[in-house]
């Protein structure tokens, strides 16, 4: 007498068919001393019924005017717990593989982020590895998993869309660095680093229009800027230029 699924939530709600022979005019589906309840008689060699709460394993059993059937393990599961994401933002067009830590995600069926749902690759108990589905709108959506015990959030997960530089003031600096420079553009805020040809620059996010950075050392000549965020990056090319300090 097999039942599917075999295992479930322990706060029950599980929605079990049982399969058989001689079923017909079932009177009681029971996990271990508990009833089911919402017991539907779909033919004489199937039975579906809702799990209750439990814990550990149970038999399940079928008492028909015939009598009681063999016990069958069903598996109560508990609800998981979600500690951490490996990566808490990336690009709007998704893609990207992050890992989900926590316990109790070895029967994790889902992962939904805001909604869109991705199915995971379980790695264990206490990982899982998904593939982020692409967003709706940039910014914060809450990170939902399901497993046979249940529903869990409490993460959060950014959604991204890639910089771009509008204008830069000034555009001049000596070669020396130095130079504070307000970059403009847009989406700016998730900025995580600025380059002047190639070398990294300190930089503050002001808003998510506006940078503003110090120019490392350089070349005299024009050098390109590049501004890079979790989605991607965008390059000013030739935006700003060095000017070598005068000799005598």
């Amino acid at each position: 007498m097999p039942i599917s699924p075999n295992q479930g939530s322990t706060g029950g709600g599980t929605l079990v068919t049982v399969t058989g022979t001689n079923l017909a005019n079932t009177t009681s589906v029971m996990f271990g001393s508990k009833p089911a309840t919402n017991l539907t008689q779909v033919s004489p060699t199937e039975v579906t019924a809702v799990s209750p709460s439990g814990t550990g394993t149970v038999g399940v059993t079928v008492t028909t005017p015939g009598g009681t059937s063999n016990p069958v393990p069903f598996f109560y599961v508990g609800a998981p717990f979600k500690s951490s994401l490996s990566t808490t933002a990336g690009p709007l067009a998704g893609g990207n593989i992050i890992t989900l830590n926590g316990t109790g995600l070895s029967t994790a069926t889902s992962v939904s982020f805001g909604g869109v749902t991705a199915t995971p690759t379980v790695t264990s108990d206490s990982s899982i590895n998904v593939t982020v589905p692409a967003g709706t709108v940039a910014g914060p959506v809450p990170v939902t998993v399901t497993t046979a015990g249940g529903v869990n959030n409490g993460l959060t997960y950014t959604y991204v869309a890639a910089p771009t530089i509008g204008t830069l003031t000034p555009t001049s600096g000596p070669a020396s660095g130095g130079t504070a420079v307000t970059i403009t553009g847009t989406n700016l805020d998730t900025t995580d680093s600025v380059t002047f040809g190639g070398a990294p620059a300190p930089f503050a996010v002001i808003n998510a229009t506006t940078l503003s950075a110090v120019t490392p050392p350089g070349t005299a000549g024009a050098a390109d800027v590049v501004v890079t965020n979790p989605a991607g990056a965008d390059t000013a090319v030739g935006a700003f230029t060095y000017v070598a300090s005068p000799g005598i």
